[in-house]
């Protein structure tokens, strides 16, 4: 972050200067007032050449040359809306301000899609039986396809929209787990909480500290998945939801002819007919006022906590997946996620090649 923070008392050459070793990268500086004080303006190369033009010197003072209407976050938690517009606009570098208007911290557009105000537990305490004998000394999460975990991709994915404060729900050899994730993950130091005793689906979310307000990403850590958190959040919030849930198409084909009947009577056949649902994805974002009434024992899957928000008159709302999804449950679904996972990285290489 530094590097892109210059000083007002600088000359228009120091700035030019400080420019020319961001080359390769966004070449944009902040200009903040003495002592790391209020930002005041930014400066790029354009910025410079305009200045010149203008009749300013390379050895005037930089406020000379700085672009005074520039784009920042306000003090507080970012605009998901906010964030979107910029990085629609091509801005690559936003800071985030303080309320003296000082820069608590840049933020990378190009690297983050978004910054999102979600917390989220991933739920690792399953046995992964129908993947055995892979799973007797490895716990599911922690199988690897193409050389990374099922969980890290995960994390990285939560990231990648800005949700720092991750934690793991484990159970079965949970301690492999805690051992994992001694290191970062894309960065982050992930937490991990041991359920003694089978919680449930969701129950182990009690055992974390849930804040009063806000909302929490509640997902079964063994899938693979580009699901948009980002879209899926605005959606949460635009329709004021206690919960949404993450659903994928599914369709049930019959391979026989159906009969439509009044009582006895045949009105008519439908030959071989295909109906079209939404499935439970595993993945939820919850209301954390939903979340703390969960009880701190026993057994509660997300399907009774969501039903028992419905029947309070809560709203819960599903969000359709359009992308990845595959909950790597048999050894047919892991080789199907290898394949895509080497298809993914192959498309990689072709448009990124060394």
């Amino acid at each position: 972050m530094e590097q892109h923070i210059i000083n007002s008392s600088v000359t228009v050459r120091d700035a030019l200067e400080r420019l020319n070793s961001l080359s390769g990268g966004t070449m944009t500086l902040f200009v903040t007032l003495p002592g790391g004080g209020r930002m005041v303006g930014t400066v790029t190369d354009g910025d410079i050449r305009r200045s010149l033009l203008r009749g300013v010197s390379l050895n005037d003072s930089v406020t000379e040359a700085m672009h005074l209407q520039f784009k920042a976050f306000p003090p507080g938690d970012i605009d998901p809306d906010l964030l979107r517009n910029l990085r629609n606009q091509g801005i690559a570098l936003v800071p985030h301000l303080d309320s003296e208007g000082r820069i608590r911290r840049i933020i990378d557009l190009k690297s983050l899609r978004a910054i999102l105000p979600l917390r989220a537990v991933l739920m690792a305490g399953g046995k992964g039986e129908r993947l055995r004998p892979a799973t007797l000394e490895t716990p599911k999460p922690l199988l690897t396809i193409e050389g990374k975990a099922i969980i890290d991709y995960n994390v990285e994915l939560l990231a990648s929209v800005g949700v720092t404060d991750i934690t793991v729900a484990t159970r079965y050899l949970s301690e492999k787990i805690v051992e994992h994730f001694a290191n970062p993950v894309a960065g982050l130091q992930v937490k991990c909480v041991r359920e003694e005793e089978p919680m449930g689906t969701v129950g182990a979310v009690a055992l974390t500290d849930t804040p009063e307000h806000g909302d929490t990403i509640v997902m079964n850590s063994d899938l693979l998945t580009t699901v948009d958190f980002e879209e899926m959040y605005m959606r949460h919030k635009k329709q004021h939801a206690d919960i949404t849930i993450a659903a994928i198409p599914y369709t049930v084909s019959v391979p026989y002819a159906i009969l439509s009947t009044e009582g006895r009577k045949v009105t008519g056949l439908e030959e071989k007919p295909a109906y079209s649902y939404f499935a439970n994805a595993g993945i939820y974002i919850f209301s954390n006022s939903v979340l703390r009434t969960l009880p701190s024992c026993g057994v509660t899957d997300a399907t009774t906590l969501i039903q028992q928000t419905i029947e309070k008159g809560g709203t819960v709302t599903y969000f359709p997946i359009n992308g990845t999804w595959i909950d790597v449950g048999t050894p047919a679904d892991f080789r199907h996620a290898e394949e895509l996972m080497r298809h993914h990285r192959n498309l990689r290489n072709v448009h990124n090649p060394d």
